[in-house]
């Protein structure tokens, strides 16, 4: 006769086997802290992979409105204190408001959706809708606040113009894309240390300190600085043209990709690779079972 207390020891390990690596029964003396951080990485990164059409255009309509808001802020305080630095630290509000309202921004792509697909939680092509339908959507969205501002405040035309043509105009050599490569990598940092800490007060100190870096030393972050060239634009300034910006904002946008994704992500992926293993064969398994 079998003894029942075998046969319910063998059902838990069956259970636990197949369950996904956040509701197993870990040690937690052996569960190391950054594999929680990387559980908290895929659990909340997840449902952004998944999202509908409209939930997907939305929340980066939202974000480039957020961003957008921080350049009135950075270009405002700028031009009344004559000081990058302040106005790095005006335009944290952008950041802070994609934080506080869970929008989507593509640069804030690198790293969490990355993990999500490297976890066999969503496919590559998700990811790719990800990216694409937030870039578009952010612009989008950037563009009609850059309208608003340029409308509402002719003040600030001539200071949009100096910054537009910083960006819109910059060369495509060298310099410009190790710019974005730090942009990247900066904006990518952010995501990993507010991914890192449940504390909010913590995830806000990081957006200002992330704004300092980007904005104040000058690194080139595709849809900020396009932001900027779009308020020159419309505010009638010189050499902000559609065509001034496109070319930049192809070459900016791959050194954005470099500098997140191999500077940063693949960093923590080499670091992450066994918790990484460990979702993919819960996630198999699962699907075995589902199918038996």
């Amino acid at each position: 006769m079998a003894d029942p207390r075998t046969d319910e020891h063998d059902r838990h390990e069956e259970q636990e086997a197949t369950a996904p690596p956040e509701t197993r029964e870990d040690d937690e003396s052996t569960t190391e802290e950054k594999d929680q951080a990387l559980d908290r990485v895929i659990l909340e990164g997840r449902p952004r992979l998944h999202r509908s059409w409209p939930d997907l255009i939305g929340t980066g309509l939202v974000a480039g409105i957020e961003i957008g808001v921080g350049v009135l802020a950075l270009l405002a305080v700028e031009e009344a204190t004559g000081s990058r630095l302040l106005g790095a630290l005006a335009f944290s509000v952008g950041f802070i408001a994609l934080r506080l309202g869970h929008s989507e921004l593509f640069t804030e792509g690198f790293h969490t959706p990355v993990m999500v697909v490297l976890a066999d939680e969503a496919t590559w092509g998700q990811l790719l809708r990800l990216w694409g339908g937030t870039l578009v959507a952010n612009l989008a969205g950037g563009w009609v606040v850059a309208w608003l501002i340029a409308t509402a405040r002719p003040d600030l035309h001539e200071l949009s113009g100096e910054l537009g043509r910083e960006f819109a105009q910059a060369p495509l050599d060298l310099e410009t894309f190790c710019l974005a490569v730090l942009a990247g990598a900066a904006i990518t940092l952010l995501t990993r240390m507010q991914n890192g800490t449940v504390d909010d007060v913590a995830k806000l100190v990081a957006a200002v300190g992330i704004a300092l870096v980007i904005v104040g030393t000058g690194l080139h972050h595709s849809i900020l600085d396009s932001l900027l060239v779009f308020v020159a634009h419309h505010a009638g300034q010189e050499g902000v043209g559609y065509g001034d910006w496109l070319p930049w904002f192809g070459f900016v946008v791959l050194g954005n990709l470099v500098g997140g994704l191999l500077l940063t992500t693949l960093l923590r992926v080499v670091r992450s690779q066994e918790r990484l293993m460990q979702w993919r064969d819960s996630h198999h398994r699962s699907a075995e079972a589902g199918r038996s």
